[in-house]
């Protein structure tokens, strides 16, 4: 991969629009070259609804990004979320032509591809199809097929489907900021490209990104991910509930959660009282840390226990080697890793996307807020599925194009769309020593039946 390319991560979410602009360095760690950021307001609960604001808030971020970095931004590394995100698990199948030659990626491919043609619901398209395991001929669990003989491939996927509305509002506004989008990636995979380890997705871990409006869930399995959720709550619904609680205002219950927040009541001092400015002549507003803590913890507790709720669903109490892994921007509240400990019984860690970076100006960029945008920027280096970097596979340019500018095009197709890859594949196999006597067997044993079939008529 080349050292020069430069990508750009855009993550818009409920609380702020993020533009981060990097570079792989000599060392093949991630240096950033500039941050941009802008307050969102078109944005709820992870989803555009208001196109304009949005559009505006991009290009604050964007300009500030460039003017940080000194490159013109012309392509984007795009997030998406919100409550509409779905997973589900659905499993495939191809008839080779020969048991003799070993299966190829193009065939691992092929599967893939396949499995991007399903039907979804009305309204809803599939935005990544994530292999899990496979299954040649009748041998099962396979993580890697690729090198095998047989015939018949089977595999397991697991795919996440995401509302066309929303994908399209995302689309509408990134091209109205005068972008283009070259991967358009579900912000809870980006984060755990950024903030865990190889050895914590091989072990089982949980990936809990708590952004403004949407908490994000990533489960991890022998290094695959398992899957995939979007919650519907958030930093926000926090601050909405200090507001009612204390009787204050909007911003103010923010600042008291950011600075004097706490997610266990019982560390918080009984004694301990923040006085707030009144309005209008009006005498100052005393407010107790310990009430404070009280409001804080009865929603955080609620998050954690849904977060545990959805892991116990899909049956992965006991398979969490390596825990928990809090990130996002909710995640900086005090006391947080002990109350998700008592709650689940699962060691928790704070995520810090530090994993991938190297020596950067922006120091910022390593607080657990950014996790999701400096994953954007990882993505356009890096492979959703770790297996074909450890292949020693590179996924063809035309691949990674996730953008159709076609207007009567979808605006979305994804990296295995089966129009891109299938020239290139189709290319290479006519291109390798020993593929015109492939199909030239296919003819003779195709005459061979016929004449056989003949013969036997005959008698």
């Amino acid at each position: 991969m080349q050292h020069d390319k430069i990508v750009v991560g855009l993550d818009i979410g409920t609380t702020k629009i993020c533009a981060l602009v990097g570079r792989k360095n000599e060392f093949g760690k991630l240096e950033i070259l500039g941050l941009g950021k802008a307050v969102s307001e078109g944005v709820v609960r992870g989803i555009v609804s208001n196109i304009d604001k949005t559009v505006d808030a991009i290009k604050k971020a964007i300009k500030q990004a460039e003017e940080q970095s000194g490159i013109n931004i012309g392509v984007v590394n795009v997030g998406i979320a919100g409550q509409h995100i779905k997973s589900l698990q659905h499993n495939g199948s191809i008839t080779r032509a020969s048991a003799e030659t070993e299966i190829t990626q193009a065939d691992v491919e092929r599967l893939t591809s396949d499995m991007y043609r399903l039907v979804t619901p009305p309204g809803s398209q599939i935005i990544h199809v994530m292999p899990q395991d496979y299954k040649v001929d009748y041998e099962e669990g396979i993580l890697d097929p690729v090198g095998m003989s047989g015939v018949r491939l089977e595999g397991n996927f697991h795919i996440i489907t995401a509302q066309s509305t929303a994908i399209n509002n995302v689309y509408k506004c990134v091209t109205k900021a005068g972008l283009e989008i070259d991967n358009l990636i579900l912000e809870p995979l980006a984060s755990s490209m950024s903030v865990l380890s190889d050895e914590e997705k091989e072990a089982g871990v949980a990936l809990v990104d708590i952004g403004g409006g949407t908490t994000d869930l990533a489960i991890f399995k022998d290094g695959i991910i398992r899957h995939a959720a979007v919650l519907p709550f958030g930093g926000n619904i926090i601050t909405t509930d200090i507001k009612q609680g204390c009787q204050v205002m909007q911003n103010q219950a923010e600042q008291l959660k950011v600075k004097f927040g706490k997610a266990i009541a019982e560390e918080a001092s009984e004694y301990e009282i923040v006085s707030i400015p009144g309005l209008r002549d009006r005498a100052p507003k005393e407010i107790s840390l310990k009430n404070l803590a009280y409001i804080i913890e009865a929603r955080m507790e609620e998050i954690v226990e849904l977060v545990y709720a959805e892991i116990q669903r899909l049956g992965f109490q006991d398979k969490l080697a390596a825990g928990i892994v809090m990130t996002g921007g909710g995640s900086q509240l005090q006391n947080l890793v002990q109350l998700a400990e008592y709650v689940t019984g699962l060691d928790t860690r704070i995520g810090y996307p530090n994993e991938h970076l190297g020596k950067s100006k922006i120091e910022a960029v390593k607080s657990p807020m950014y996790a999701t945008t400096v994953g954007l920027v990882l993505a356009g280096y890096r492979s959703l599925d770790d297996r074909l970097a450890q292949r020693g596979y590179e996924e063809p340019e035309q691949e990674q194009n996730y953008y159709v500018p076609t207007p009567e095009a979808r605006p979305v197709a994804t990296a295995h769309t089966p129009a891109t890859p299938a020239a290139p594949a189709a290319e290479k196999a006519a291109k390798k020593p020993g593929a015109g006597d492939f199909f030239q067997r296919i003819i003779n044993r195709t005459k061979d039946l016929l004449i056989n079939d003949f013969d036997d008529k005959q008698y």
